[in-house]
């Protein structure tokens, strides 16, 4: 039996009292209830509610379509930004080896159109001179600039390689159902392509072709991802026990740090693989609830690194942040620590002990001084590092983003902001209007 999730708010024992919390999760209840009947703000989008299990008849289509492609080729480029790539990356980066210089399974996954960055697209073209690959480009309206300026770019590249006919049957398209540019696009060039649902933003798209179709070319295997969200749906969405359902008590314990003037919210990791996840969930909160002069604004540390630079802050700044520390109980790989004849850096006490239990025991030291220097901490139990935890992981994560923004009282599932960037940008190109 797979060991769950768990969500630990002892951490906040010193700051508000227990009880308050699960009361005041226990209240929240009403929010889980509008999400899972459809009657709060932004109810148009929420078809990734249940998406563990209408995914499921799909799974078999993106799978095979993975395979071709790693049978043609030996690289992909997955061309998206937003949630058109955190999801795939943060779950490629949590699963795969620290220094490979590709995905599990020996097929390279590369990453474009998320930047700007000319120097960053003329070292991928570059490196794409030299290997055989692939595309899958994502996007619903096909016309965001960055991944369309990529699509353009590597397009053209492909094409010049490997013949129009040729790069046509290399080229996969996730976009709208019917309309926009990348649809017309695909109809015409006779690209394989899924559909991006209509109710259901890119924030919240990791469980759709959009995130699960790069993850299954990685090799990551989808179905375990997808039950453990399952297990999570099952765990939180009909739910209304804060001592049984991490999502409400997450949410409700992140609100009630909020009404205390805990503004920022950073989110700790002590394993580099979960550095993009935390990248994933920045996307998440920051665009759900950012909004009408509102909402935690969410950062992000990777420990132990960030202990030499940012831990001075954190220990004893100014006192307008929590943490929420995502704490890997098991590791994958056990590597001893030696011991050495002359002992010359006083570690010998350490010899015969594992790296891991080193790091736990940083991870376990820190959150103690953080709490006794006016850090309230949450602490996320995740058993171990694969596709089910992860499953479980980002949906619990979509599931409190939702409650907490009703807390709010904003729409978590709209992004009016976004656009002003877009409108001023535009203006000093010159698009024509």
């Amino acid at each position: 039996m797979e060991q769950k999730l768990t969500v630990d708010i002892e951490g906040l024992s010193g700051f508000i009292p227990t009880e308050e919390i699960m009361a005041y999760a226990a209240r929240s209840s009403m929010h889980l209830d509008e999400l899972s009947s459809g009657t709060g703000k932004g109810n148009d989008f929420l078809g990734w509610i249940n998406l563990p299990r209408t995914i499921i008849p799909e799974l078999g289509k993106i799978e095979a379509c993975a395979s071709r492609l790693r049978t043609l080729t030996e690289a992909t480029v997955v061309i998206g930004i937003g949630g058109s790539y955190l999801g795939s990356r943060a779950i490629i980066e949590a699963l795969s080896d620290s220094f490979a210089a590709c995905a599990k399974g020996g097929h390279k996954v590369l990453f474009a159109g998320q930047n700007l960055c000319s120097d960053y697209m003329s070292e991928l073209l570059s490196l794409l001179d030299n290997l055989n690959y692939s595309i899958i480009v994502i996007s619903k309206s096909g016309t965001t600039t960055e991944p369309a300026v990529a699509f353009r770019l590597l397009k053209a590249h492909l094409e010049a390689a490997v013949g129009k006919e040729s790069a046509s049957r290399r080229i996969v398209a996730v976009t709208d159902r019917s309309r926009g540019a990348l649809r017309k696009m695909a109809d015409t060039e006779g690209y394989e392509t899924f559909t991006i649902p209509d109710d259901v933003g890119g924030r919240y798209s990791v469980l759709t072709s959009v995130g699960l179709l790069p993850l299954a070319v990685a090799g990551i295997d989808i179905h375990e991802l997808v039950n453990g969200a399952a297990s999570m749906h099952s765990t939180t969405v009909h739910n209304h026990d804060p001592g049984t359902n991490p999502a409400l008590i997450y949410a409700a314990a992140r609100n009630l740090l909020y009404r205390e003037g805990k503004k920022i919210e950073i989110m700790v990791n002590y394993t580099p693989k979960l550095h993009f996840v935390a990248e994933w969930w920045k996307q998440l909160y920051g665009e759900s609830e950012g909004k009408e002069g509102k909402g935690i604004f969410p950062a992000s540390v990777d420990n132990t690194s960030d202990l030499h630079s940012m831990g001075q802050y954190i220990q004893e700044g100014e006192r307008h942040i929590f943490e929420t520390v995502m704490s890997v109980m098991k590791s994958r790989k056990k590597i001893l620590i030696p011991a050495t004849p002359g002992n010359e850096d006083n570690l010998n006490f350490l010899a015969g002990k594992t790296v891991a239990f080193v790091n736990e025991a940083a991870e376990r030291g820190t959150r103690k001084a953080h709490i006794e220097g006016g850090v309230p901490n949450i602490r996320i139990g995740i058993p171990e590092l694969n596709e089910f935890s992860l499953g479980e992981l980002m949906f619990m994560f979509e599931i409190a983003c939702g409650i907490s923004g009703y807390l709010l009282d904003v729409n978590p599932f709209d992004q009016p902001g976004v656009e002003a960037y877009k409108k001023a940008m535009f203006s000093l190109l010159g698009k024509p209007v």
